[in-house]
């Protein structure tokens, strides 16, 4: 078989992205694909959820899309007015679709459903090994998360961003679908930092999350009782839940971008692209996509593709912070609210801001504990 210019291992929202974004580039055109997934993307399995000013390249599959919203915790509690931002909701069937419909009418490109054995590098290229065959390949994009070593080390530390969530269905009208809560931590904390999230479709359907940033993971019954009963403090008991969505996404500054080579890169949550003090993916997709297109017209080694940036040391110490003193998590995010601007914490999560923007945030952050992690970072 004559190899491939290149392979994805993987088939999820940054796969489909980055082979979105290379198709519509008339460098690879005459590039051969493959692309390598267990499973048939048709399913509602993720909802994603950005900011963005204006009008941007997904809207004509948004779900949802808000120009407010509400935070709630002990510290401080506002609705408050996202503008220039719009916070936008997609499903993930509908990305799905609308991106696999368009790699499928290129010649160039090859879906498999198979499952990705082993990955075997050699000075040329690599060769992919599936359930079903062999495959050859100079370039592989890879977003299995084959290397576990993040979970071992004891250098960065590991919480995890996880969530069960339930939508719901009311006949009548409970909720105010003109603003999404992005936290509500007046939820119990229970020695956790612990929030709820609700994505409000319509006066009478939502999604919500029981989400926890912790170490260990919690059984189903234990965030369905939380939902039962957050549901039932707010006078809401006659519903129907009608899908039920659940996830663990990694939280850590861990060097992913370490394990690249001159012929694989590591993407997704498998390259470390979840903002790693928040867990939001879904824009750092996009901008990551849009930057790896370019990279690979370069046919540079893979090793030359991150760049780390202030960003990714400020996430660090907030890590650091949030592993050690976990159930300090509210009121370390009230305060980020009661002190800056919506506008300004999107534009920081965002790693759009300048260094005296950075320091303006940072120093409405309790000062003792963030210290005491920058000193131990640097000595």
């Amino acid at each position: 078989m004559n190899p491939f210019n290149y392979i994805f291992t993987g088939g999820g929202a940054s796969a489909l992205i980055l082979a979105y974004r290379m198709i519509h580039d008339p460098f690879f055109n005459d590039k051969s694909i493959l692309m390598i997934e267990s499973s048939e993307k048709n399913t509602n399995d993720r909802t994603w959820c950005f900011w963005e000013k204006g009008k941007g390249e997904w809207d004509d599959i948004l779900e949802k899309s808000w120009d407010k919203v509400s935070f709630k915790s002990n510290v401080y509690s506002e609705n408050l007015s996202t503008a220039p931002y719009s916070y936008k909701m997609i499903r993930s069937s509908r990305l799905y679709r609308t991106v696999l419909d368009q790699l499928r009418e290129r010649k160039n490109i090859t879906i498999l459903n198979d499952q990705v054995i082993d990955i075997k590098q050699d000075k040329l290229g690599a060769t992919v090994h599936t359930l079903n065959g062999t495959y050859q390949t100079e370039k592989v994009i890879n977003s299995i998360p084959f290397d576990q070593h993040y979970k071992l080390q004891q250098k960065f530390p590991l919480l995890q961003q996880h969530f069960l969530g339930w939508f719901i269905e009311t006949k009548e009208a409970c909720f105010d679908d003109s603003q999404p809560t992005l936290m509500d931590f007046t939820v119990a904390q229970k020695d956790h930092t612990r929030f709820m999230y609700i994505l409000p479709e319509s006066p009478n359907r939502a999604l919500l999350e029981y989400t926890l940033f912790s170490k260990t993971l919690l059984t189903n019954e234990e965030y369905e009782t939380e939902i039962k009963n957050y549901l039932a403090k707010k006078g809401i008991t006659n519903y129907t839940i009608t899908e039920k969505e659940q996830g663990v996404i990694p939280m850590t500054a861990y060097q992913f971008w370490k394990h690249n080579s001159e012929h694989l890169i590591n993407i997704g949550t498998a390259g470390g692209w979840s903002k790693a003090s928040t867990g939001y993916t879904f824009m750092n997709i996009t901008k990551r996509t849009r930057d790896l297109t370019e990279f690979l017209k370069t046919e540079k080694s893979f090793k030359k593709f991150h760049k780390t940036k202030k960003f990714w040391f400020y996430d660090l110490l907030l890590l650091d912070v949030l592993s050690k003193y976990n159930h300090f998590g509210a009121q370390i995010f009230g305060l980020l609210f009661k002190r800056n601007s919506i506008q300004q914490i999107f534009k920081f999560l965002d790693e759009e801001t300048n260094f005296r923007e950075d320091i303006k945030i940072m120093i409405g952050m309790p000062p003792l504990k963030f210290m005491r992690a920058l000193i131990k970072r640097l000595f």
